[in-house]
């Protein structure tokens, strides 16, 4: 996974987790959106080195909350991953990696909630 993880960071996932953290800087300029924010720093957290980390998600969802996050920041974010991960997932060495961003995808949709453990 630390291989994995360098390679993931030099050809993307820096970019993943900067997007992710502008995102959650967004959010934080308003009061409302501080919750929402932090969660985003977590999930740029998980975009800089992803493998090696399992994602649980529970039921906890902010439900105000959650359709804003929709609109404003999780469908783009969700889409920019899964595209990535179709085009990863073309070639028999992009699959680990897209495999990545669609965990990643995922949680753009519904990152309240989720913790992020070490496998």
């Amino acid at each position: 996974s630390i291989i994995g993880n360098i390679i993931w960071f030099l050809f993307g996932g820096i970019l993943a987790g900067i997007i992710w953290y502008l995102v959650g800087l967004l959010w934080c300029l308003t009061i409302i959106g501080i919750p929402v924010g932090l969660q985003c720093f977590k999930l740029g957290r998980l975009s800089f080195f992803p493998f090696g980390k399992d994602v649980a998600l529970s039921g906890e969802q902010l439900v105000a909350v959650k359709y804003f996050w929709l609109i404003f920041g999780g469908i783009e974010l969700a889409i920019t991953h899964a595209v990535f991960a179709v085009i990863l997932c073309c070639t028999i060495i992009g699959i680990p990696f897209g495999m990545q961003h669609f965990k990643l995808a995922k949680l753009a949709l519904l990152p309240f909630g989720a913790q992020i453990t070490d496998k």
